[in-house]
């Protein structure tokens, strides 16, 4: 292990706190798995006093006006636009991302923010008729509290922005865990906000592997909202624990989005769709395509092109602008799809490219996998079972959108869905029956900002973004006013 390491403190009520009375969390390069950073891990103690000094601030930051907060978030986003690409470069060193894509999440994670400042002005409450005279009935937005906000390791950045910026507009105050994959950029983050001086308590960082520790969090009563993506065991697990207090839940889990390909569709542009939407961020991406449908009359003309174009992607250091794939950010992670790829191989399926490590010494070290397009898979082989969050591509051939339509909602997940056809009759069809928070129609993967990122089923619980995603982080007060006397 190298010895100079740089070591990144957890943040706790305007404080960072000193490693050298506490364990650390070591932070690995996917591209070489050699350790470069360190990051402070929290214990039970530490967790605690989050707790209750993100409780003690939240009164007073709660009464606030909302654009007095806005004006804050709107002050971390300009140090974020100042810190630009500083914040990329440590993106790609904890999460093996390409550098053009980091610096697209920079950019999101300022917008996302962004977005939230700006609803300050339009949180609104309603004004009922009463049914008596001299009598006003009043419903108000009011925030929950407390809020603790559980990131995955896809987006470090990106999703702290995606849940800091609408709880604090709103009047929460935010305890952030991030992934102990990639806390790094977590840490910088909290730098930015104690130099825009936001009140102590406000926003906290905790960082630890310590499981009774990272479930204080949870299980706390003072915790009154918590904001997850993650798992959907991660999901299960968080209900459960918080059941006793019946804590306020978002939840943005697990999904196994199909990639419907109808006999009429515009084939080159499905597989351009198709490759971006499976290969972007190496995969892991909730929404990504996890699995190609394709109609079998235009199967073998869909899965020539596709192959060819997927052959185009190159992979390799990260940190290069000209390179579309970096390394998966997780050994393990990587383990169990190859293992998944062999027993889909073992089952029938035929690797038509990929899966195995690339060629080369660059990849001797580190979490690398070439993309991956397996054919002749069958619904309910190794591949199609579980969310895959890796570079490999299921192709499944299909007799029509019925049956694509009948696979797909047999599954007990429900995030999203891709649908490539020219037939406005299976448009609303789709839109009326596909069990999806998010369908893509003849349109590769995007979130944009004002629109609402929300999962059905074992997919999640409430949603992101948009007015719909602020609405998440406030609760309703109704006030029955007499005012006769």
């Amino acid at each position: 292990m190298k010895e100079n390491i740089i070591n990144y403190p957890c943040y706790i009520n305007g404080e960072w706190l000193d490693a050298s009375t506490r364990e650390v969390i070591h932070v690995e390069n996917p591209a070489s798995n050699e350790v470069f950073a360190s990051v402070t891990a929290c214990n039970s103690d530490d967790v605690k006093y989050a707790l209750q000094s993100s409780e003690k601030a939240q009164l007073n930051w709660g009464l606030l006006p909302a654009q007095t907060r806005a004006n804050y978030i709107y002050a971390i986003c300009d140090k974020l636009k100042a810190e630009r690409e500083h914040f990329a470069k440590l993106l790609v060193m904890e999460q093996g991302k390409t550098i053009v894509e980091a610096l697209g999440e920079v950019d999101d994670t300022i917008r996302y923010m962004s977005y939230s400042a700006e609803a300050a002005r339009r949180i609104q409450g309603a004004v009922f008729p009463s049914e008596n005279a001299n009598e006003r009935l009043t419903i108000y937005k009011v925030p929950y509290g407390v809020t603790v906000a559980l990131c995955a390791y896809n987006y470090p950045l990106a999703l702290i922005g995606r849940k800091l910026g609408p709880a604090l507009v709103t009047g929460n105050t935010i305890i952030v865990k991030p992934h102990e994959l990639t806390p790094v950029t977590a840490s910088e983050f909290c730098r930015l906000v104690h130099d825009v001086g936001l009140p102590k308590g406000v926003v906290n960082m905790v960082s630890t592997k310590n499981t009774k520790a990272a479930s204080m969090l949870v299980e706390s009563p003072i915790t009154k909202l918590i904001s997850l993506t993650g798992s959907t065991n991660a999901g299960r697990a968080m209900y459960r624990a918080a059941a006793d207090n019946i804590t306020g839940m978002i939840l943005e889990l697990g999904g196994k989005a199909p990639f419907i390909v109808c006999h009429d569709a515009d084939i080159d542009k499905a597989v351009e769709a198709a490759v971006i939407s499976r290969y972007a961020n190496c995969g892991q991406v909730c929404i990504c395509n996890e699995m190609v449908m394709v109609d079998e009359r235009i199967a073998n003309e869909f899965t020539e092109k596709l192959v060819r174009k997927v052959k185009e992607i190159k992979v390799g250091n990260p940190l290069d602008s000209n390179i579309q794939m970096g390394p998966n950010v997780s050994t393990l992670g990587l383990e169990r799809v190859h293992n998944l790829v062999k027993e889909n191989i073992d089952e029938g399926a035929e690797l038509v490219l990929g899966g195995k490590r690339p060629d080369g010494a660059q990849f001797e070290k580190g979490n690398w996998y070439e993309p991956t397009v397996l054919t002749n898979v069958k619904d309910g082989q190794a591949t199609t079972k579980s969310e895959l969050f890796a570079p490999v591509l299921p192709i499944v051939k299909i007799s029509g959108f019925d049956e694509a339509l009948a696979l797909s909602n047999a599954r007990e997940e429900g995030l999203s869905a891709y649908l490539y056809t020219n037939d406005y009759k299976i448009h609303e069809k789709a839109i009326d029956t596909l069990q999806v928070g998010t369908i893509f129609i003849n349109r590769g993967i995007v979130g944009y900002i004002q629109g609402y990122h929300s999962g059905h089923k074992t997919s999640g619980l409430g949603g992101e973004d948009g007015v719909y995603g602020i609405e998440e982080y406030l609760q309703k007060r109704t006030v029955y006013l007499d005012y006769s006397s």
